[in-house]
């Protein structure tokens, strides 16, 4: 079964409102860039990626938590993190009984999240040696 397959069966299984919340989140995140990767990882939890990991979620008793892995560095300007304010790296948000999932700020935080991968990406991406030109061509 493939990472989406299971995500697909974890959905089916929350008979009760978390399902709903799990699935238009998991909507909004994949609506947000079409490169999104979905995996399962660390004994059964969804994580979508891309250019490095962008966000884990899972359903606890009483609530969708999901958690950014970079969210101390993103901009939330819709302040929809409400978790985790405490850590140095993650910020999450808790989706609880009643809470709408708000798809176009939760997109723009995806969107942040790819754009700080990136970003990493690029400073850490090792420096190509200089070609040599006729002028730096030792006789």
């Amino acid at each position: 079964m493939n990472p989406s397959e299971r995500i697909d069966e974890l959905i089916a299984g929350l008979t009760d409102w978390r399902g709903k919340t799990f699935a238009s989140v998991r909507k909004s995140i994949l609506g947000a860039d079409p490169e999104i990767i979905e995996e399962w990882k660390w004994m059964g939890s969804p994580v979508w990626s891309r250019d490095g990991m962008i966000a884990v979620a899972n359903a606890h008793k009483g609530k969708v938590k999901v958690t950014f892995a970079h969210g101390a560095s993103l901009a939330d300007p819709d302040k929809l993190f409400n978790a985790g304010l405490e850590g140095n790296m993650r910020r999450a948000i808790d989706f609880l009984e009643g809470d709408k999932v708000n798809d176009r700020a939760l997109k723009a935080l995806v969107r942040a999240a790819i754009e700080y991968n990136q970003t990493k990406l690029k400073k850490n991406a090792p420096t190509r040696p200089r070609a040599k030109t006729a002028e730096t061509k030792k006789p």
